[in-house]
C-alpha cells in the first residue's frame, strides 16, 4: 500500500473506530487474563514401549506403556490414526461420519516387536516405540511419523475466577519424515507457493490487515492438509485438529554429505486438541477422490456463477449500479453478476439496506436479472450491538451470541462499530442465522459472499479476533475459541448453505467465503481476500488457487487487479487474462483503489479484455463440465502441471503455469513488459491455441505472449466442449499424434437446480491421417465438430 492509499484507508476507518479498536484490544486482553487457565508446570510424555495389540475391523489398537494408538484402514485405502483414544468423530471436516473399515485389512505382528496393518492398497507399520510408517503395497515408505510427544500440566491449572481447576488440554508435537525428493503443497491458502518451501506455516485463520502478498502468512484460510509428491508416490495427510498450530517444513536433499539422502521433514506443533490424522495414498486424482469421499464433494455452483462477475467496495447508489451494468452491455461485454459490498447496508449493518441510496433494491435486482445479471450480497457475521436493532434483538432473544467465561456477550469492533458475534458452532444458532437469509432473497439477491469471518474484530494491537477464552457450544460439547476459531467460518458457511437450500430448494446455492477450514468445499468456494495490487500479488493469486485446489476447494479466484491499489493498464490486463481461466472470475477493489471496469484502462486494454472475456464465454461448456467433475471426484478445475505425471521432477517445480482440466495448459504472463515466455510442457504433443503450432513435450518452449493474449496450449487428442457462434455446444478437436488416441467429456447442466446432468464421452483417433471423433454409446456424434491444429 502506498502513502496515498494509507491516508485513504485511515479516512475510511476513522478516528472514532480507531479509538474503539484500542479499547477492544485491551478488553480482549483482560477477558483472556480472566478466562484462560493460568500457565502451569508441564511434564513431557512419549508413548513408551509397545505392550500388545488388539485387532479391530480394518486394523486394531496398539497399546504402549503410556498411550494407545488406533489404526484403521478404511475403504479405498484411506488410513486413520488416533492417539490417546482419539476417534474419527466428532469432526467438523468429515461428511456423514468416517468411512467404513476395510474388512480385508489385517493386523499382524511385525519383525521388530511392533505391528502392522496390511491391506490391498497400503501398509501401515507401527514400531515398538510408536513410529508409524505408511508404505505402498510394494514396501516403499511414503511417510514416517516419529513417536509423538505431549506436554501436559503437572496438575490442573485453575482460571482466575474459578475455585475448581479445569482440565488443560496437552499440547503436542509430531515429527515426520518423507522422501528426499518430496515436495510439499497445500496447508490451505498460502500466498507463497504453490510449492511450500522450507519454513514455518501457522494454522490460524487470520486477516493480515490491509493487504497481503507473497511471504505473508498466515492468511484467511488455513488447513492442516498437506499433499506430498515424491517419486515413490503421492499422499495427502490431514491432521483433524482445529486448534492453533504451526507446521515447519524442510525439503530433503539427495546425496547430502557422505552421499546418503537427507529425508524431507515436517514438524507439526499443536496447542491442544486430539492427535488424530488421515493419510490417503495414490495418484493425485485418486488422492483427491479419497479426500472427497472423506470430507464431501465440492458444491457445484450454478452455471451463471462460472461467468464473469464484477464487484467494488464503493458502489455509491443504485444509479451507479445501473450505470456500470449498462457500461458492460453497451460495450458488448458479457456480465453474469454484480456484487454489493458493505456500503449498500444501512450504516454497515448486516441484513439491512440503505434505502436512501437503494430505494428499490428488489426492483433493481429484477431489472438486472431480466438482462441476465444477478446480484450477489456480502454478508458479515458481526451484528451491531444496539438494542432496537432487529437482528441484534432477535439474536439476544435466541441466545445466539458468543459469551465470555463470565457469561457476558463478547463484544468486538467491526465496520458497524461495537458488535457481537453469533456462535455458529451451535446448531440452533445456525438455524436462527439461516432464517435471516430470507431477507437477502426478498431483496432479490441470487447469492451470498461471506466476509470478515475468520472472525475479525478490529484491534489496535494483538490478534484481531475474539478472545481465546470466549465460550462456544461446539455442537454441545462446549469449549472455547482456541478450538472454535478455525472452524468458525466453516460453520457459518454451513448455516448459509443449508438456509439457501431450504429457502430456495429449486436452485443450487451460490456461496463463497473468505475464511473456512477442511471440508468447506461442501458449502461453496472462496476467493483470495485482499491481495495487494502489484505483480507479486498477481503471482500470489495463482498460488492461492492452485494450493486451495489441492486441499479440496476447487472453486476460487482472486480480486482482478488486486484489492488495494491502482494497477497499471498492463497489470490489470494480465490479471484479467489469467482470471479468465480460473473458476471464480471476478474484479474487485477497495473503496480507495479506483475503478475496475475494463474500459477505465484505455481502448487497447478494453479490446484485449473483451477478447479474454469472449474466450471465457466460449469455454463455459468446458467450465460447467469441470464443475461437475469436481463435484463428483474432487479433481480441481485448476491443476498443477504435474497432475498426470507427478514423478516428473521438473514439472513438480513448475509454479507459473497450470492445467485447466486435462485439456488446456495455461501459462499466464506474470512479469511486467513480457511479450514472450518460456513454457514447460508435460510429455506429449501440445498445440498453441492462438497459432495452431504444435510442440513436443517434455521440455521447455518459447511462446509469444503479446498484450493481446497469454499462452494457452491444448493437449493433442483433446475433445473440448465449447460454445459455438450461436451459443450451442460444439466440439473443438485437437488431433492426436499418430498412433495415439485422445478424448474428452461433456457434462450438460439442464439448469441451475438439482436435476441430474447428462454426460457424454468422446474418443478421437487418426484415420488415414484425418481426426475422427466417436461418442460413447451413440452411432453418431450428437454435436458439431470443428478440428483445430491441422
Amino acid at each position: 500500500m502506498d502513502a496515498r492509499d494509507l491516508v485513504r484507508s485511515v479516512k475510511v476507518v476513522g478516528t472514532a473506530r480507531g479509538l474503539r479498536s484500542v479499547r477492544s484490544a485491551w478488553r480482549r486482553r483482560r477477558t483472556d487474563a480472566v478466562g484462560l487457565p493460568r500457565p502451569a508446570a508441564e511434564r513431557a510424555r512419549v508413548p513408551g514401549v509397545a505392550q500388545g495389540a488388539e485387532p479391530e475391523p480394518g486394523g486394531g489398537v496398539v497399546r504402549f506403556a503410556r498411550s494407545v494408538l488406533r489404526v484403521r484402514v478404511a475403504s479405498g485405502g484411506v488410513v486413520f490414526c488416533g492417539w490417546d483414544g482419539a476417534g474419527p468423530e466428532p469432526s467438523y471436516a468429515l461428511a456423514g461420519g468416517a468411512l467404513e473399515a476395510d474388512e480385508r485389512a489385517v493386523l499382524e505382528p511385525d519383525t521388530d516387536g511392533g505391528w502392522r496393518v496390511v491391506s490391498e492398497r497400503v501398509i501401515v507399520a507401527v514400531s515398538r516405540m510408536g513410529a508409524v510408517e505408511v508404505r505402498t503395497p510394494g514396501g516403499l515408505v511414503l511417510r514416517r511419523d516419529l513417536p509423538p510427544r505431549w506436554w501436559e500440566p503437572a496438575e490442573a491449572a485453575p482460571t482466575a475466577d474459578e475455585a475448581a481447576p479445569r482440565p488443560v488440554p496437552p499440547r503436542w508435537v509430531q515429527r515426520s519424515e518423507v522422501a528426499a525428493d518430496a515436495r510439499f503443497f497445500g496447508l490451505g491458502g498460502r500466498a507463497h507457493g504453490p510449492r511450500l518451501r522450507d519454513g514455518a506455516y501457522r494454522l490460524w485463520n487470520t486477516d493480515p490487515g490491509g493487504s497481503f502478498g507473497p511471504g505473508d502468512d498466515p492468511l484467511y484460510l488455513t488447513m492442516p492438509v498437506q499433499l506430498v509428491v515424491a517419486d515413490a508416490g503421492t499422499h495427502l495427510v490431514f491432521h483433524d485438529n482445529s486448534w492453533d498450530g504451526e507446521v515447519t517444513l524442510r525439503e530433503g536433499v539427495e546425496g547430502a554429505g557422505s552421499g546418503h539422502d537427507r529425508p524431507g521433514a515436517c514438524v507439526l506443533r499443536m496447542d491442544g486438541g486430539p492427535l488424530r490424522y488421515w493419510v490417503i495414498v495414490g495418484t493425485p486424482a485418486r488422492v483427491l477422490h479419497g479426500w472427497t469421499a472423506l470430507t464431501g464433494g465440492p458444491a457445484v455452483p450454478p452455471s451463471w456463477a462460472l461467468g464473469y462477475q464484477h464487484a467494488r467496495w464503493g458502489f455509491g447508489d443504485q444509479r451507479e449500479v445501473r450505470r456500470v451494468a449498462a457500461g458492460y452491455r453497451e460495450r458488448g461485454l458479457a456480465l453474469s453478476a454484480l456484487h454489493l459490498d458493505i456500503d449498500h447496508f444501512r450504516q454497515h449493518r448486516v441484513f439491512t439496506v440503505d434505502t436512501a441510496r437503494f430505494p428499490d433494491l428488489p426492483g433493481l435486482a429484477a431489472e438486472l436479472r431480466a438482462a441476465g445479471v444477478r446480484l450477489v450480497s456480502i454478508v458479515d457475521p458481526a451484528v451491531k450491538a444496539e438494542p432496537g436493532e432487529p437482528v441484534y434483538d432477535a439474536g439476544v432473544a435466541a441466545d445466539a451470541f458468543v459469551r465470555d467465561a463470565r457469561g457476558r456477550p463478547v463484544r468486538g469492533v467491526v465496520w458497524p462499530g461495537e458488535a457481537v458475534f453469533p456462535d455458529f458452532t451451535d446448531p440452533g444458532v445456525r438455524r436462527w442465522w439461516g432464517g435471516l437469509y430470507a431477507e437477502r432473497l426478498a431483496q432479490g439477491f441470487a447469492g451470498v459472499w461471506h466476509d470478515m469471518n475468520e472472525p475479525v474484530s478490529f484491534a489496535a494491537f494483538g490478534d484481531p479476533t475474539l478472545p481465546r477464552s470466549a465460550r462456544h457450544a461446539l455442537e454441545g460439547r462446549g469449549g472455547d475459541h482456541r478450538e472454535a476459531h478455525n472452524v468458525y467460518a466453516l460453520a457459518m458457511a454451513r448455516a448459509g448453505h443449508e438456509a439457501l437450500c431450504a429457502l430456495r430448494p429449486e436452485e443450487r446455492p451460490f456461496l463463497f467465503s473468505r475464511s473456512g477450514w477442511a471440508g468447506m468445499q461442501r458449502y461453496g468456494g472462496t476467493w483470495s481476500g485482499d491481495v495487494a495490487t502489484g505483480w507479486a500479488g498477481l503471482r500470489a493469486s495463482l498460488s492461492l488457487v492452485l494450493g486451495l485446489g489441492l486441499c479440496g476447494v476447487p472453486y476460487s479466484g482472486p480480486d482482478v487487479g488486486g484489492f488495494t491499489g491502482r494497477p497499471s493498464p498492463e497489470l490489470y490486463l494480465r490479471w484479467f487474462q489469467l482470471a479468465a481461466y480460473l473458476p471464480l472470475f471476478r474484479t474487485h477493489s477497495a473503496i480507495w483503489a479506483g475503478r475496475r471496469e475494463p474500459w477505465e484502462f484505455g481502448p487497447e486494454v478494453l479490446e484485449h479484455a473483451r477478447a479474454a472475456l469472449c474466450e471465457r464465454q466460449r469455454l463455459l461448456p468446458y467450465f460447467v463440465t469441470l464443475s461437475h467433475v469436481a463435484g463428483r471426484t474432487g479433481a480441481p478445475y485448476v491443476r498443477p502441471v504435474w497432475w498426470r505425471r507427478p514423478q516428473d521432477r521438473s514439472l513438480r517445480d513448475c509454479e507459473d503455469a497450470f492445467l485447466l482440466g486435462d485439456s488446456l495448459l495455461v501459462a499466464p504472463v506474470l512479469e511486467e513488459g513480457a511479450r514472450e515466455r518460456m513454457v514447460r510442457l508435460p510429455r506429449g504433443r501440445w498445440y498453441d491455441t492462438a497459432t495452431g503450432r504444435a510442440y513436443e513435450g517434455p521440455g521447455q518452449v518459447r511462446v509469444e505472449t503479446p498484450l493481446a493474449r497469454i499462452a494457452v496450449l491444448a493437449r493433442a487428442g483433446s475433445v473440448l466442449p465449447v460454445a459455438g457462434a450461436d451459443g450451442a455446444v460444439e466440439l473443438e478437436v485437437w488431433p492426436p499424434a499418430a498412433g495415439r488416441t485422445g478424448g474428452g467429456l461433456l457434462i450438460t447442466d439442464p439448469g441451475d437446480g438439482w436435476e441430474r446432468p447428462t454426460l457424454a464421452r468422446f474418443t478421437t483417433r487418426l484415420r488415414e491421417g484425418v481426426p475422427v471423433v466417436e461418442q460413447e454409446g451413440a452411432a453418431e456424434v450428437a454435436y458439431p465438430v470443428r478440428v483445430r491444429g491441422c
